[in-house]
């Protein structure tokens, strides 16, 4: 379950770095009792930013395979392995 907090309550800094921490999910900020901002550690952060890249190659790539740009694997290593004499 999402954890909410009013803005009021990030005086206390400590408290608050702690609570982003402890939590798997961003923590939502109220101002007068409406959605104000979104806070989470850097590591949460990271991780999100992370799965956000490789979603949108992942949507790339099924882009390139709807459109027919996809290579033959065998075809593809032979080449490599001739131009690296591997």
């Amino acid at each position: 379950m999402p954890q909410i907090i009013p803005i009021r309550d990030m005086k206390n800094t400590s408290k608050i770095s702690q609570m982003c921490h402890a939590s798997d999910e961003p923590i939502f900020v109220t101002k007068n009792g409406y959605g104000d901002m979104v806070i989470m550690s850097m590591k949460m952060y990271e991780e999100k930013m992370f799965m956000l890249d490789v979603y949108s190659k992942l949507i790339a790539a099924e882009e390139q395979l709807t459109e027919g740009k996809m290579l033959d694997g065998d075809a593809s290593l032979k080449s490599i392995r001739e131009k690296y004499n591997v």
